[in-house]
């Protein structure tokens, strides 16, 4: 791969050259304007105005020469209009069947201006990540916002696209009637059953998407996964994700995430009572479902770099690990030994499989899909944290086979058994491992400015320290603090629940799945309404005082705890979380360098890694405050999380303690 700037240059259509960003005559006024600063030859004023007048004068270049190509376009609509009105006086098949493919050729032309619009884009956006980083400024903010809410903005002609949606809509409507007045000329009987799907118009929306970072409910949700998108993909890498991509791969890949969190929280609502009936403390339970947390530590971490070499082994190994540490969970009952339950769990963990998961989307899945197998990664997730208590409220069962016993403490252990041997024998028939492709080596080079600027996987926790800004590290605590509140919250429901209310197994189940199944109705409102309606930063900060007024609600003083108190605090807490979790993971996934899609330590790892520190060390909490009694669990926990999220000061240190701890485990 080759630095930025070149493969700007690389990516560019000939013809169209003069009329680009110069990205390397701005690079190089950045690195002067520097050294004049630093020798005293030049007030740090007349840089803002004079980088400010470069900047105006490269736009401006841009623009006109975009609205040059706009009247082009819309003059070659206008006589294909006419044309189109022709025929409907004298139909013409070939006629119409040569109109339609005039009206493709516009559509690649206006492709390859809206192409011509995103590297002007990107070449932007780095510029202006180029003078901040070097010179410390928040110029990027006031230039953005003193251009782009301006009258006469010629910005907003670069990151809104104004005036190209007119072309797309006219293209794309006149396609459809071609597709209408062909059914109805030739067969009355012949009429699409679908909208109108052309794949010129499916790439030029995804283009529209791409450069306008649109936000609608599937793009939210797919922002979930941390799974980005190269900036500038190259049609090589799109055929090649064409050439690897498989469905029931795809399709089996989905149903090991779902399997595996079903799995996870399946025991919550009886790991109370298991622990209590080996003779541990009801509040056992934090260490047996994090149990599974600690192992996932690890395993996320050999599974990422496995799937550098293949993705089939590492999830059939996932499987049968996840098999035997399900039975061993089941059999614990029957060998009376808490410690061969911790271990059924542990193994459990070892089988994670998420980071191959996530690899697979992000390697092999092609660019125009992408976004939808990442949104079905987070909805296979969100399901499988509802069914997983769910189905454990339905096991109520009390029978023996053989010397084995079969009850609501151990049949989730012989359920999950039985599932991860039946997916085994699935993957075996009906997995695809695809072509593997070797990365190119990034051209040698002399400064660590150009290394940044390479396309090379992650494959050091070093190089994805590097490329985390403050502001990643800050949004990964955000995610931490906001995965240890949602872990205590499920985690201690059985206990608490149990000693206040004397809830049975099936109401806990019931209370946890419906807390689940609120994940995706958030999502969709978030998505698709509140993140268009208000600014990122005004919604996290109302969801942290939201999750902070939950815990308030949630504090057992004098009255007498009640069900209604805990269900509300609980639903609020778990549903401000949840606005916080889309909303923080959609701004990071939109920021993070383009470097973290691929590698071993990708954004997806580094993420699963923060919620999985964080619930680690909320399942030990819960332990640790049940030798205060039971009594004092639940303001102990609410008091914990409180100050997390009233001090964020105090966890300041924690992505560094996580980053450290992967450094040590690669």
């Amino acid at each position: 791969m080759v630095a930025f700037g070149k493969k700007l240059k690389d990516r560019q259509i000939q013809e169209w050259n003069g009329y680009y960003i110069n990205y390397k005559l701005m690079k190089k006024r950045v690195k002067q304007y520097s050294r004049q600063i630093e020798a005293g030859g030049i007030e740090r004023r007349y840089v803002l105005k004079d980088f400010s007048r470069m900047l105006d004068n490269e736009i401006e270049k841009i623009v006109l020469f975009l609205l040059e190509q706009q009247g082009l376009l819309a003059s070659r609509l206008d006589a294909l209009g006419k044309e189109q009105e022709a025929l409907q006086e004298e139909p013409d098949f070939a006629k119409i069947s040569a109109l339609r493919e005039a009206y493709r050729d516009v559509g690649r032309d206006l492709l390859k201006l809206l192409f011509f619009v995103e590297i002007n884009a990107v070449g932007l956006r780095k510029i202006l990540k180029k003078f901040d980083k070097r010179f410390g400024y928040r110029f990027t903010d006031y230039y953005v916002k003193t251009r782009a809410n301006h009258p006469y903005s010629q910005l907003q002609q670069v990151f809104k696209h104004v005036g190209l949606g007119a072309v797309v809509g006219a293209i794309s409507r006149n396609l459809a009637e071609l597709e209408d007045r062909q059914g109805s000329y030739l067969s009355i009987y012949d009429q699409p059953a679908v909208p109108l799907q052309d794949p010129v118009i499916d790439t030029i929306r995804a283009a529209v998407d791409r450069l306008s970072y649109s936000t609608n409910f599937l793009t939210f949700l797919g922002q979930h996964a941390l799974i980005m998108q190269e900036e500038l993909p190259t049609p090589l890498e799109e055929h090649a994700d064409d050439q690897r991509y498989h469905f029931m791969s795809l399709l089996l890949n989905l149903a090991n995430t779902f399997l595996y969190m079903v799995n996870t929280y399946i025991i919550v609502p009886t790991a109370d009572d298991y622990s209590t009936s080996l003779g541990a403390a009801a509040t056992v339970c934090g260490i047996v479902i994090g149990a599974m947390a600690v192992a996932q530590i690890f395993s996320s971490v050999y599974f990422s770099a496995w799937s550098n070499r293949s993705y089939f082994r590492p999830l059939i190994f996932s499987s049968i690990v996840l098999f035997v540490g399900n039975v061993m969970y089941a059999m614990a009952y029957d060998f009376n030994s808490i410690a061969v339950l911790l271990l059924g769990r542990l193994f459990c963990g070892l089988g994670s499989a998420r980071a191959v998961n996530r690899r697979y989307i992000s390697d092999c899945v092609p660019l125009k899909i992408r976004m939808q197998a990442s949104a079905g990664f987070v909805s296979a997730s969100a399901l499988g944290m509802a069914c997983g208590p769910a189905l454990a409220g339905l096991l109520q069962v009390n029978f023996k086979i053989y010397k084995l016993t079969i009850d609501q403490n151990t049949s989730p252990g012989w359920i999950m058994a039985f599932a991860w041997l039946f997916y085994l024998v699935w993957l075996w028939i009906s997995f695809r491992e695809p072509a593997q492709y070797v990365e190119e080596k990034p051209a040698p080079e002399s400064t660590a400015e150009t290394l940044e600027d390479t396309r090379a996987p992650v494959n050091s926790i070093g190089a994805a320290n590097r490329l985390l800004t403050p502001s990643m590290k800050v949004q990964l605590l955000i995610y931490f603090m906001l995965k240890y509140a949602m872990e205590i919250l499920l985690s201690e429901s059985s206990v608490v629940t149990t000693y206040y209310f004397q809830w049975s197994t099936g109401k806990v189940a019931i209370f946890l799945a419906c807390l689940g199944l609120t994940v995706l109705p958030v999502n969709v409102i978030v998505g698709s309404y509140i993140s268009n309606m208000f600014e990122d930063r005004q919604i996290l900060l109302v969801s942290e005082i939201v999750v902070c007024l939950g815990i308030l609600m949630s504090f057992h003083v004098v009255i007498p705890y009640s069900v209604p108190q805990y269900v509300i605090s609980g639903l609020i807490m778990f549903v401000s979380a949840e606005v916080l979790e889309g909303v923080n993971l959609s701004l990071l996934s939109r920021v993070m360098s383009s470097r973290l899609s691929r590698g071993t330590f990708n954004g997806g790892l580094l993420s699963t890694e923060a919620g999985t520190f964080a619930r680690v060390i909320a399942d030990a909490t819960i332990t640790l405050a049940g030798y205060m009694g039971e009594s004092q669990l639940l303001n102990i926990k609410l008091r914990v999380i409180f100050d997390i999220f009233g001090g964020r000061q105090v966890l300041s240190g924690v992505i560094e303690v996580c980053l450290k701890s992967l450094s040590l485990l690669s």
